[in-house]
């Protein structure tokens, strides 16, 4: 599998003259922050300039929060990157992700709440529908299955808010394993159980709908999972 060689190194899924997908690992900002940590973006401006002159245009299509790992997109046309925006914003590119929960989640469910994120703290809370200041924000969710106390749930999201899987999971009585900031009596060291497995969009150049599909990682909790390792 190609590599961007980069410190970070990070796992290039697919890519072509109008895309770059790669496998974000857990721990990697998406973009730049006041922290100056090394981001996706960055990194990966990094790895393209070594084969163009100059400074190479890269469209962040979408973000995974820092401790969120998977399928990440970017655009290396500004057109592309517009298309793929504008298929985000019809909803017509599908992300499926996989989380471990604790918690007792039905087998299937729909939730939605309105959500409102403080930035001075960076978190996020339900509020009322009622709040001006709340965004509405939907998933689906279906239970692949239970091992240990914990569950698999494969998450569909209709909306994007920031933190939106982590908040309405928890708000439920179902924290991601592994999440401190929305999770309770979280041991140390954990690497949050979230991960983005599936990516399935049209093209920006040919319009085929083309779809990526990503195996968790080997390591616990996720090897409890038989469905993982299939």
């Amino acid at each position: 599998m190609k590599q961007t060689l980069t410190d970070p190194n990070i796992q290039i899924i697919y890519e072509d003259d109008d895309l770059l997908l790669i496998d974000k690992p857990a721990g990697l900002l998406s973009q730049e922050d006041h922290t100056g940590d090394p981001d996706v973006l960055s990194v990966c401006k990094e790895y393209l300039g070594r084969s163009q002159n100059g400074n190479p245009y890269l469209g962040l299509i979408h973000r995974l929060d820092r401790p969120v790992s998977g399928l990440m997109l970017l655009a290396k046309k500004r057109n592309s990157a517009n298309n793929l925006s504008e298929q985000i914003s019809d909803r017509t590119m599908q992300k499926t992700y996989w989380a471990i929960t604790s918690g007792n989640p039905p087998r299937n469910g729909v939730l939605s709440h309105y959500l409102h994120k403080d930035r001075n703290a960076n978190i996020v809370g339900v509020v009322s529908a009622s709040n001006q200041k709340g965004k509405q924000a939907e998933l689906s969710f279906a239970k692949l299955e239970e091992a240990d106390h914990l569950n698999l749930l494969s998450i569909h999201l209709q909306t994007g808010r920031p933190h939106q899987i982590r908040v309405q999971l928890a708000h439920e009585g179902y924290p991601i394993w592994g999440d401190y900031k929305y999770g309770h009596n979280q041991p140390d060291g954990r690497s949050m159980a979230l991960r983005a497995v599936e990516l399935a969009f049209n093209h920006p150049k040919t319009m085929q709908q083309i779809q990526f599909e990503l195996t968790p990682p080997n390591e616990h909790p996720w090897t409890q999972f038989s469905i993982a390792h299939q």
